[in-house]
């Protein structure tokens, strides 16, 4: 994700990025109620479990969990429950497709703040075998290896 002026990062899915080859990005808007937003604000958000799928032609994001806000009685929401989220139909029956055919699954890989808006990063990925983990694992200890060499030659 670009940074841009007005985005804030509220927080990131890595272990999106360790299980799954990220093969295309989308941004979406996400339905949220006064006290979620709040609690996004406070960064009380966990993405690890979160998965999306189309129910009716809309958008779902499930296993999301936004902690109730401290301060907010009654109106606080479920944390776990399925959230809306905002593409046009053209691009849901297009992701759709994909996840039925070709056994890719939609994964919310960040939320941010976009001005005053809350956007999701959607990723339409595809799962990584066991070897897979061990070949990304293997290449970022060589490229981290590889910098604190530099660094170190560096002084």
């Amino acid at each position: 994700m670009p940074k841009a002026e007005g985005i804030r990062t509220i927080t990131s899915n890595r272990k999106a990025f360790h299980e799954y080859f990220v093969e295309e990005r989308f941004e979406t808007g996400i339905v949220l109620h006064g006290t979620e937003v709040k609690s996004l604000r406070a960064g009380t958000v966990n993405l690890k479990e979160a998965f999306c799928h189309v129910k009716d032609g809309e958008l779902f994001a499930q296993g999301m969990h936004i902690s109730p806000y401290e301060k907010g009685n009654i109106f606080n929401k479920d944390p776990l429950r399925p959230k809306k989220l905002l593409m046009h139909k053209r691009e849901i029956a297009r992701l759709y497709g994909k996840v039925k055919q070709d056994g890719y699954a939609l994964i919310p890989l960040s939320l941010y703040f976009k001005g005053s808006l809350v956007k999701v990063e959607l990723g339409l990925c595809k799962g990584k075998k066991l070897h897979d983990k061990r070949d990304s694992e293997a290449q970022k200890d060589a490229r981290r290896e590889m910098d604190r060499s530099i660094k170190e030659h560096n002084r």
